[in-house]
């Protein structure tokens, strides 16, 4: 096997534009209205990557920690933003425990895995720290929206049987043990499936990248197992400390239900 890494000119960047070109030619002509989107889409992937590529290479040379830990905090701050514009309820004060929850659960696993798993010198290394990090924001942050979505809308669907439970002297955590559960499992599922087909489904993003850079492909699988092992155990914290924060927030003082109430 070679182990030569091959190089990406700008000109073969260009011509693989021509994929996604595909996806905006069948919008087009199914009138799917895509096609800004895409366009918006390509040339955000564009200009977010390739800032991150001319900061990663600043940061490689500088190796400063505070440098490294800022862009950190930048991507879970932005993680946090993003998770807020998916999830629809508006009525309810959720920002806070989602950025709490994820400055929590997203540090503690990036720290663990660096620093405990891969040994990495110093801990804070940006060649293991920012990559790794930036995995658990992106695979946690969908899982994060999941459950807060189905939470809230499974609060409101099930309003009736929640303020029954809440008139015959239940406490909010047992009028919202199902949907509880129902919401956390929601966000978990994507994780558990990726770990059932990793390998003979798909071969992920990180393992197929060092493999095209040249790596042993055991070192490879190495590797990748402990990404899907992190990202089981840092999609399971978030979710369930944000559906812990968020669940008393739902209810006045009064044990009444707020979300999905007409009156302010």
């Amino acid at each position: 096997m070679s182990s030569e890494f091959i190089s990406i000119s700008w000109v073969q960047l260009l011509i693989s534009l021509s994929l996604v070109s595909v996806s905006g030619v069948l919008s087009i002509y199914y009138k799917l209205k895509l096609e800004k989107d895409l366009a918006i889409g390509v040339l955000r992937a564009f200009v977010q990557l390739l800032t991150m590529g001319y900061l990663l290479k600043i940061l490689f040379g500088l190796n400063s920690a505070v440098l490294v830990l800022a862009l950190y905090l930048g991507m879970t701050l932005f993680s946090v933003n993003i998770i807020h514009g998916r999830v629809k309820e508006k009525r309810i004060s959720y920002l806070m425990p989602t950025g709490l929850a994820v400055m929590f659960s997203y540090s503690l696993v990036t720290i663990l895995v660096t620093k405990v798993v891969i040994g990495a010198q110093p801990w804070w290394d940006p060649q293991y720290f920012i990559p790794i990090g930036g995995m658990i924001a992106g695979n946690s942050m969908n899982s994060l929206a999941l459950s807060l979505e189905r939470f809230f809308s499974e609060l409101k669907n099930r309003r009736n049987e929640v303020e029954m439970m809440l008139c015959h002297g239940a406490d909010y955590k047992e009028a919202t043990v199902d949907i509880f559960r129902g919401a956390l499992r929601a966000g978990m599922i994507p994780a558990v499936n990726s770990l059932m087909g990793v390998g003979l489904v798909f071969l992920p993003g990180m393992m197929t990248g060092q493999i095209l850079a040249g790596a042993d492909p055991e070192e490879a699988v190495r590797y990748q197992i402990v990404v899907m092992f992190m990202l089981v155990a840092s999609t399971a914290l978030s979710s369930i400390l944000v559906l812990l924060l968020v669940r008393k927030r739902c209810f006045s003082p009064a044990m009444t239900l707020l979300t999905g109430n007409k009156k302010g």
